[in-house]
């Protein structure tokens, strides 16, 4: 039995639609995440699992639970789910002991206790306990704010958008951080963020959506290098499309050689050879190799410390972009050697090529 299950879910504000036909289920002790754009409805869809919002049409069960569905919404103090939003939300007056404990207030006061000392030590912060929200720094008040969510040991965890006050590095580690946390404490739990990075680094599964559905709901791997249409593929790290030419179920030649493996996606399988697709290709796909004849010219370059992400045009005039060891530093103009180095090739209908997306 799934720990929480969606079956069908449309949610709507007046006409307008904000969740269309979702249906997914997470397992016990799983870390899910809702990724998608600014409106695509993964809010909404947060906000209706809590009981903040009613819905239209589908049900919500929780451990086999009717939770939700049209006409009745179980009152979401009733639901055994924890809040983590992304303003923190701490009690000012509240001392850090104070704030993670709580929610415990029915508890007897050892028990109480000792739950708090318990958590605050999960989250790093033992040391902290008698400090008030204003003294800590903003990852400190975040984990602050996940040890009172998790104080009460709820069945399921929401996360709303917990890092997007932190900086860009604090936001990664942080991410990590509260994935340990989770799985320390055996929590089931659903991030919601535009940022794939937290995503990645934080959960189990993903589903991205877009105008209120699930465009795929997968492992991170299989989204990066198995997207299901071309919105995944687009969204989901950086590449580019390069035009190709199917030759049977198993091969298409582009501009760089005879890829194997193919995997045709939305429909490409049935045209047959000789059809036009276009051939995703991501920066890890591309290998820099001065022995390779085949030629390209470094157009843009991104210094990443380790690494640079080169943006290459090749003799057609098509770009494809790469990902190379940072000794290896090439001038803008210059020409280098590239092959190809992929194990299963994605490729979409269409005779449209994509140019690179800058770094």
């Amino acid at each position: 039995m799934a720990h929480l299950e969606l079956d069908r879910i449309v949610q709507r504000y007046g006409t307008h639609t904000v969740v269309n036909d979702v249906s997914f289920r997470i397992e016990t002790g799983s870390i899910a995440c809702l990724l998608g754009p600014s409106g695509c409805g993964k809010t909404t869809l947060l906000r209706c699992i809590a009981g903040f919002e009613p819905v239209v049409a589908g049900e919500i069960r929780l451990e086999g639970v009717p939770v939700s569905r049209p006409g009745f919404s179980l009152a979401p103090e009733k639901r055994r789910i924890g809040m983590v939003f992304q303003d923190y939300a701490l009690f000012p007056h509240l001392t850090i002991a104070g704030n993670v404990g709580f929610g415990l207030a029915s508890q007897p006061a050892p028990e109480r206790t000792v739950r708090v000392t318990e958590l605050l030590e999960t989250v790093g912060l033992a040391d902290q306990a008698a400090k008030y929200p204003h003294e800590l720094s903003g990852g400190q008040q975040q984990r602050v704010a996940l040890a009172r969510a998790l104080a009460p040991k709820p069945e399921l965890l929401l996360l709303d958008e917990p890092f997007s006050n932190l900086d860009v590095e604090l936001r990664e580690r942080l991410s990590l951080e509260v994935r340990g946390i989770l799985k320390s404490e055996g929590m089931t739990a659903i991030l919601v963020t535009h940022d794939q990075h937290e995503a990645f680094a934080m959960c189990d599964e993903i589903g991205l959506m877009a105008e209120g559905r699930i465009q795929q709901w997968d492992s991170p791997y299989n989204l990066y290098h198995r997207p299901g249409n071309r919105f995944v593929a687009d969204f989901i790290g950086q590449g580019v499309f390069l035009p190709g030419t199917v030759r049977d179920d198993r091969h298409v030649d582009v501009e760089l050689g005879r890829l194997a493996q193919l995997e045709c996606h939305q429909g490409c399988a049935a045209v047959g050879a000789g059809a036009p697709v276009q051939v995703l290709l991501r920066p890890d796909d591309v290998v820099h190799d001065d022995a390779s004849p085949l030629r390209a010219q470094v157009v843009h370059r991104a210094f990443r410390g380790a690494e640079f992400l080169y943006t290459l045009r090749l003799p057609s005039g098509a770009e494809v972009m790469a990902l190379v060891p940072s000794h290896h530093n090439h001038a803008v103009g210059e020409t280098i050697g590239i092959r190809v180095a992929i194990d299963h090739v994605i490729a979409f209908p269409g005779d449209l090529p994509l140019v690179a997306r800058q770094p």
